[in-house]
């Protein structure tokens, strides 16, 4: 078995409580009874769904920190046990709070073979999730997994398996963000951070920025990831998500762009996070969910006419309501 072709272990991050809306905590169960296990085992790879990590609801009166940052903890741990066990963990969320303990689980494993070794990271989002409890004005954790990941932030967060940074800015490219408040921009700018806007990506396309992100972090680095949040997608695409924002990028091209990034060797992890089957119409969310996952383990080549499998286009339908994450 090559390192690229390692069993895929979905691990459910059953947490809603680093949003305002809390129903993102049913998403790993939905998505699994919906059956995304056997779609993706249908790409080629032998995927199985392993632990589910919930929150511990009775820390709510100690606030939503308190609650994401025992729970990345116990994330953190889980997917670091996955690696360990040559799996390639795939974190399903959630609100995206839940990257703090993906991440710190992540190179946890990386750094048990030298404290030194680097993680690579891009980053799919509406928003660029970078702001501290200095910042932000919900004060909600599900903002804030960028800076935490970076050193900046709470020590519930920043802390997580590891005092120290788990990721260093030149190793980051955001792609996507469409929707950001001036103190979190700010902290990416000063430290340096690649942002390709949703305008940038309109304007070169999806795939070229998707090949230059995996370029910058996966050249000097010791594994690379990927962190997916559905948000990024057209509300016509993805209703059911914890933060709308209005217009977005097409799951088709998004699809063809990831289509087996999973099968670099150097690829240690990924997640896809805030998903609300509340909110999802005709399981519009949950298809785009799998052909975006799907894509990224297919084993399949393109066909003749270079088009990935699960690519297809889809009807438009009509724009849901945009709202921020601050």
């Amino acid at each position: 078995m090559t390192e690229a072709m390692r069993p895929i272990e979905l691990i459910g991050a059953a947490i809603g409580e680093g949003a305002p809306d809390r129903r993102t905590r049913a998403g790993p169960a939905s998505l699994r009874r919906w059956g995304l296990g056997a779609r993706l085992s249908a790409r080629g790879r032998t995927v199985r769904w392993g632990t589910v990590v919930g929150s511990d609801l009775a820390l709510m009166p100690q606030g939503p920190m308190a609650v994401v940052g025992e729970f990345s903890g116990r994330l953190a741990a889980a997917v670091d046990a996955s690696i360990v066990s040559r799996h390639l963990p795939v974190v399903i969320g959630g609100d995206h709070s839940c990257a703090v303990g993906t991440w710190s689980g992540v190179v946890a494993a990386l750094r048990r073979d030298g404290p030194g070794r680097r993680l690579g990271l891009v980053w799919v989002d509406a928003h660029l999730d970078a702001h501290t409890p200095e910042t932000s004005l919900s004060q909600m954790p599900h903002g804030m997994p960028i800076a935490a990941l970076l050193g900046h932030g709470a020590p519930a967060l920043t802390e997580v398996a590891d005092p120290a940074p788990k990721l260093r800015p030149s190793d980051v490219v955001l792609i996507g963000p469409r929707s950001w408040e001036s103190g979190e921009a700010a902290l990416i700018e000063r430290l340096g951070v690649r942002v390709m806007t949703h305008d940038e990506v309109v304007r070169r396309g999806f795939a070229d920025c998707m090949h230059e992100a995996v370029a910058r972090v996966s050249g000097d680095t010791d594994g690379w990831g990927l962190s997916f949040d559905l948000d990024a997608l057209d509300p016509l695409d993805a209703p059911g998500t914890g933060s709308r924002v209005a217009r977005g990028l097409r799951t088709t091209e998004v699809a063809a762009a990831l289509h087996g990034i999973a099968r670099d060797p150097r690829f240690v992890a990924a997640e896809l996070v805030e998903y609300n089957p509340s909110l999802d119409r005709e399981r519009l969310t949950a298809e785009a969910a799998d052909r975006v996952l799907g894509a990224m383990v297919d084993r399949r080549e393109r066909d003749a006419y270079g088009t990935a499998p699960g690519t297809e286009r889809r009807a438009r339908r009509p724009p849901a309501a945009a709202t921020g994450r601050p």
